[in-house]
Parts: structure tokens; C-alpha cells; sequence
């Protein structure tokens, strides 16, 4: 299969590249190299993927490429993901996640490809009304972030409704966590930020009470979704990829010290804007269309983090 992996050259998406290349699938991955993992490009270079860097709210670009490789599906992982900073940038969140969705979309129409893989995000949701939180859940986020996801998945629906394509699968993702996030940088997830701080001797920085929870899920488990709705008989379906677990940020915070057998000093900052208190998926829908099961279980996910900064750092 050829498929075209936007914003390949990120956190989830070099895991979602490397697990087709392994498949024996022709990829090509599409970045505008704005905001890279360092992981990932070593990693695209290791398994010579073909890389056009473009950014994806360049229509033009994307729909020259993508008349030109002619790919079976794209995987659309390509987005903004900051909370915090979609509070302060809304303007630039709806730009590149809403209108650079569509880009992708319209694109991909073009080209007749058959499939799009959509990677969005829990933060649809906003508040939850009742746990755990279902594809029927009202969506209504609360950040500027979540607003742009939701902005994306309603493109995808309306040109389906419209123009009968393209097929598409959204995965709204919930705390995706594992090799290859940037620890220095501003936008990287909790679990990274807690292991190189526990492994460097320095505090850890809890925002609120810490009694606030987060459903994890290994970005292993994360590509293995995407590839099973690569080829999914069901299409133009909303699914939840989590684990169905939820782990407060304290129980987090004594489990990373716990698995590195090293305590540090915990502080506590004001809450952030835009974060919800409690979430946690249902992911009964994805077991039945996918045929999909999260396998990386958290303690196991912490330890194998650990043993990647210990190698770094040999």
C-alpha cells in the first residue's frame, strides 16, 4: 500500500511511519520540519523514507504531491497540540489544524485517494459529562486547541456528505505518551517531562492538585490503530484510542519515581488554562471496528522510557 504520512517527521507520526515501513508499505512522509523529533528524523533517515518538506496548509504543494505519488491512503497526523499555547494563538491553531486539515482533505480528493486517517484528539470533548467518555459524548472543547480537532473531523464528515469522499477514519486520542517526545520542549507530554526530571535529580512540576486525571496511552499502541483502519471495513467512523485506565498526575508522579527507584521534590504550579479535571476513554467501539487492544501497559510503557534515557545518556 503507499500512504503519505503528514507530519511523519513528529512525535507519533515516525512511530506510525516506522510500523508501515516495517509492514512493507511504500511511505512517503510530509513535514514542514517545523517542530521535529529528533528521534524521528534519525529515525526517517535509518529507513531512507522519502521526505517532502512542505507544510500542509499549503494547498498547492499538498495537491501537487499527492496528484504525483498517487498514495492508497494518507495519514493525516500533521496538527498543533498545545493546549496552553492554542490560548494564546487561537488564530494559529484554526489556521493550521483547521484549514490545513482541509487543505489535506481537498487534496486527497483530487488525487482519489481512498482513505484518510485522521489523528484527533480527546480534547473534543471538553468537560466530560460522565466517565468513561464515548464517541456519543456532546462535543464541546474547551480550548482553542480542542476546537480546531473538532473543526478538522467536521471537514472530513461534510465532504463525505457532500461529495461522498473520501473514506475517512477519526482516532481521537487521548494522553498519547513514549519514545521520541522532546523533554526541553514546552509542547512535550507529562510522562516525558516527570522521567528526564526524575532522571536528572530535578523537581517535578505538578500544575493544580495533581488530582486531576489522564487516561495514557503508548504511542505503540497508538500507530497499531492507525494501521488496522488503514484497512478497516468500516469507514467514516469516530473512534477513541486509550487504554479505558485513568491515572491521577499524583499517582503518576510516585509511579515514574517508583519505576526509576529515585525520589525527587515535587512542586506544585497554578493550573493551566484550558486543561480539563478528569478523563478517561471508552474504547469499546475501537475493539469492535479495529479489532484493536492497547498492549503496552503503563508500568511497562515507564520502564521502557527509562531504559531509552539511560542508553542516551551512555
Amino acid at each position: 500500500m503507499r500512504v503519505v504520512v503528514t507530519g511523519g517527521a513528529g512525535f507519533i507520526g515516525h512511530h506510525i511511519v516506522a510500523k508501515l515501513v516495517r509492514q512493507g508499505h511504500e511511505v512517503t512522509v510530509v513535514d514542514n520540519l517545523s517542530r521535529p523529533s529528533p528521534r524521528g528524523l534519525a529515525t526517517l533517515k535509518q529507513l531512507n523514507v522519502n521526505l517532502l518538506k512542505a507544510d500542509i496548509t499549503d494547498y498547492a504543494t499538498i495537491h501537487e504531491a499527492l496528484r504525483r505519488l498517487r498514495p492508497d491512503a494518507v495519514v493525516h497526523a500533521a496538527a498543533l497540540i498545545d493546549v496552553a499555547e492554542s490560548v494564546e494563538e487561537p488564530h494559529t491553531y484554526m489556521h493550521v489544524n483547521a484549514e490545513g486539515t482541509a487543505a489535506v482533505a481537498r487534496a486527497a480528493i483530487s488525487a482519489d485517494v481512498r482513505r484518510v486517517i485522521y489523528l484527533s484528539s480527546a480534547a473534543v470533548y471538553g468537560v466530560p459529562k460522565y466517565l468513561p467518555v464515548d464517541e456519543g459524548h456532546p462535543t464541546k472543547p474547551i480550548s482553542p486547541y480542542g476546537a480546531s480537532k473538532l473543526a478538522g473531523e467536521l471537514v472530513l464528515e461534510s465532504l463525505m456528505g457532500s461529495l461522498g469522499k473520501p473514506e475517512y477514519v477519526t482516532l481521537r486520542l487521548f494522553n498519547v505518551y513514549g519514545p521520541g517526545q522532546n523533554p526541553s520542549s514546552p509542547y512535550s507530554g507529562v510522562i516525558t517531562k516527570f522521567i528526564h526530571a526524575v532522571t536528572g535529580g530535578k523537581e517535578i512540576v505538578i500544575y493544580g492538585d495533581g488530582e486531576q486525571s489522564r487516561d495514557f496511552i503508548h504511542v505503540e499502541d497508538v500507530a497499531e490503530a492507525v494501521i488496522k483502519a488503514l484497512t478497516a471495513t468500516e469507514a467514516c467512523v469516530t473512534l477513541n484510542i486509550g487504554t479505558g485506565t485513568r491515572t491521577t498526575i499524583n499517582e503518576l508522579a510516585k509511579l515514574v519515581m517508583g519505576v526509576a527507584e529515585k525520589e525527587v521534590p515535587v512542586k506544585y504550579a497554578p493550573p493551566r488554562k484550558g486543561d480539563i479535571r478528569h478523563s478517561v476513554a471508552s474504547i469499546e467501539k475501537a475493539r469492535k471496528v479495529l479489532g484493536w487492544e492497547p498492549r503496552v501497559g503503563l508500568i511497562e510503557g515507564l520502564r521502557t522510557l527509562l531504559e531509552a534515557v539511560d542508553t542516551q545518556c551512555k
